[in-house]
């Protein structure tokens, strides 16, 4: 199945990028999903994985993409109460 999650501003890629290596303490994001896979105690390999339980997959991608959206939601918190705190 192809991977229907679409960035909405592609110049953002970079910046979800780091965001994914920094989430999963790796240095490059493409194996991030590795070092989850083996927190998680989910055999994945490099190349088709087709093979893989959708629960198994779940627990990868929710993992990742769940501590993205909880740093996002984080980071944006504190920029609003810094704007807060710079227009008083």
């Amino acid at each position: 199945m192809a991977n229907k999650n679409k960035i909405l501003v592609p110049e953002a890629r970079e910046g979800l990028d780091k965001l994914k290596a920094k989430i999963t303490n790796t240095n490059d994001p493409q194996k991030a999903k590795y070092e989850v896979a083996a927190e998680q105690h989910v055999s994945l390999e490099q190349g088709y994985n087709g093979n893989i339980k959708a629960k198994d997959a779940g627990k990868i991608g929710g993992n990742i993409g769940g501590n993205m959206v909880q740093e996002l939601v984080k980071m944006g918190q504190q920029q609003l109460h810094q704007n807060r705190n710079d227009s008083n």
